[in-house]
């Protein structure tokens, strides 16, 4: 009974001051810790009123809300054509991409990122007709 006593009294000495008592030989032990998920938060802000200049020659002006995700939501026209930006637009450390359902039935698909010089660049396709593509770029500063 001393032994048993003196057993209980030091598991709860140990265990109150944070030290983890192994458990018998041949008893499993399960942990399951917490661990934080790392998410990357937006590196700029790419909302509000915008042109994108496309090597094919035409000026794409958006304009755009982003949330605290970097979730992107608006709409962009060019010429006499409007279009709406597609659920999914994310814009994630210093690469941005999203999709415009245009009302000329075109769906471009914009990806780019932010250059050192804190413009955005990159690539569009219509998703409908994937050989339609041409690069784009900004002349606005994104932070």
């Amino acid at each position: 009974m001393r032994n048993r006593l003196a057993a209980v009294s030091l598991a709860l000495a140990l265990g109150i001051g944070g030290v983890a008592v192994a458990p018998g030989a041949g008893a499993a032990t399960v942990h399951s810790t917490p661990r934080p998920v790392a998410v990357a938060a937006p590196g700029f802000y790419a909302g509000g009123t915008w042109e994108l200049y496309q090597s094919n020659g035409f000026t794409v002006t958006l304009n755009l809300t982003q949330d605290g995700g970097g979730h992107l939501y608006g709409s962009g026209y060019y010429g006499g054509t409007s279009g709406t930006v597609e659920y999914g637009a994310v814009v994630d450390g210093t690469s941005i991409y999203f999709t415009i359902g245009w009302s000329n039935g075109a769906r471009g698909r914009y990806t780019g990122s932010l250059g050192s010089d804190r413009r955005l660049s990159g690539l569009t396709y219509d998703l409908n007709n994937p050989s339609s593509q041409a690069s784009w770029s900004t002349t606005r500063v994104f932070y």
